[in-house]
């Protein structure tokens, strides 16, 4: 299987996992069974790839006077979106949809941290054979 598929089915699991995290702690959103939690994590990942990053370009000038709050607003509004667009995926306003968004992006960032590779370990620093001068690759004029 290709590395870059694997990735892409984590995000989706990962992406599955915040919204299901949402509909059961944040009152006012509701995801009536698994099909149409499929359709969301699909219909999230498209908006994040394609329009999360034109709204933020456009919003820039908003996103830095606010310190980046902007970001929750733009990432709230794309999930009142797929709360419009998917039956059977209820958003009731938009704070719901505000502390949905909060929530996904917390799972997200934590599972991130906990799933982290790390690379291997950096080889030791050469020594010099024993009766050797060290040789420093600056080259003094």
């Amino acid at each position: 299987m290709n590395s870059s598929f694997l990735q892409l089915l984590v995000r989706w699991a990962v992406l599955a996992l915040g919204v299901t995290i949402a509909t059961k702690i944040v009152p006012g959103i509701e995801c009536r069974d698994g099909m149409t939690l499929l359709v969301v994590v699909l219909l999230l990942s498209f908006f994040n790839a394609i329009l999360r990053p034109l709204l933020v370009l456009f919003t820039l000038p908003f996103i830095i006077f606010t310190m980046g709050l902007g970001v929750v607003v733009i990432n709230a509004l794309l999930f009142l979106m797929v709360g419009q667009l998917v039956t059977g995926f209820y958003v009731a306003g938009f704070w719901s949809a505000v502390g949905g968004a909060l929530v996904v992006s917390v799972t997200n960032l934590i599972l991130s941290l906990l799933m982290q590779r790390r690379g291997p370990p950096p080889p030791p620093p050469r020594t010099p054979p024993a009766g050797r001068a060290r040789r420093d690759d600056v080259i003094d004029i």
